[in-house]
């Protein structure tokens, strides 16, 4: 068996993900550093659960938790891959840094973010069954740019919350399906290069270890050594998170099947649009992590 691990990025999380998740050290360090008792009852107040500080700190330390969770029972992964912020949590995962680590990352990570998004506010928008003709005229006038690229019909635009505005009812009037994220920054655009520039001087002054099995970043394909890892975190915060090019890098290390550890499906979701015959499933749907692992085992 050859599988693939994934970790979801930000805008899925809800107060029952991962409902098989059993509260251990890693969650108890999350919820201190969060200052909340209850994660899930926090996830309750959607507006809390969706600002930066809050999210990229939860969702990094419980797929780590998951993932610490699943992996005695399963056999190791044959290649990782993270969306967005969920490269902290598959960075950790391939032993490029510490779950302890990962989350001081994430909370960086949301600060230079944050601090971008104040001097230039943002956001981001998703689109799909949205044809190339119809993107090239979203982004003429240049004030957008493409944050995510899932496939040939389906991106994420960011910038200005007004730009964004005018294209969701472009986009909708020529027949393409345009929702808007509950994120409050422009992520992965060139709006965010401070941030991109902030968060490099931080990982520099880390000691990253060589991955110990084979990472794909978002922004630099597979990720052989520590100054790659270092170099590809930064860059992916403010250029296009190349997902489409993670799933067909995984796909062509002969994976069998992949689970996706986060909040929500959209990464399983897209994975089985994209590659049918390698089935994908996401850990939030099972109860169990016993299940996970026979779902994984089974021929």
């Amino acid at each position: 068996m050859a599988w693939a691990l994934v970790f979801s990025g930000q805008g899925g999380q809800h107060p029952g993900m991962l409902p098989w998740l059993a509260e251990d050290a890693l969650t108890r360090s999350v919820g201190a550093r969060l200052g909340v008792a209850d994660w899930r009852a926090s996830l309750a107040d959607a507006d809390w659960g969706a600002r930066n500080a809050h999210a990229q700190c939860l969702l990094t330390g419980l797929a780590l938790a998951a993932w610490a969770q699943l992996a005695p029972l399963v056999p190791p992964p044959a290649a990782i891959a993270g969306y967005s912020v969920g490269e902290l949590a598959a960075f950790s995962a391939a032993g490029v840094f510490d779950a302890a680590t990962a989350l001081d990352l994430a909370q960086a990570r949301a600060v230079a973010m944050d601090r971008c998004a104040a001097q230039a506010p943002g956001g981001l928008l998703g689109l799909s069954q949205c044809t190339p003709a119809v993107l090239e005229r979203l982004l003429a006038d240049g004030s957008l740019a493409i944050a995510i690229r899932n496939g040939i019909d389906s991106v994420v635009l960011g910038g200005p919350p007004a730009a964004l505005a005018r294209a969701e009812a472009a986009a909708r009037a020529a027949g393409a399906h345009a929702t808007p994220l509950r994120v409050a920054v422009a992520s992965h655009t060139p709006a965010m290069q401070p941030a991109a520039a902030a968060f490099a001087e931080r990982l520099a002054g880390l000691p990253l270890a060589r991955p110990h099995t084979p990472l794909f970043s978002n922004a630099a394909d597979r990720v052989a050594s520590a100054a790659q890892a270092g170099q590809a975190l930064a860059a992916q915060i403010a250029t296009t998170v190349r997902w489409d090019e993670c799933m067909d890098n995984l796909h062509a290390r002969g994976v069998d099947r992949v689970l996706e550890i986060g909040a929500g499906q959209a990464l399983a979701r897209l994975w089985n649009q994209r590659h049918p015959g390698v089935p994908a499933r996401a850990a939030d749907e099972f109860r169990s992590a016993q299940a996970i692992a026979a779902w994984l085992a089974r021929t």
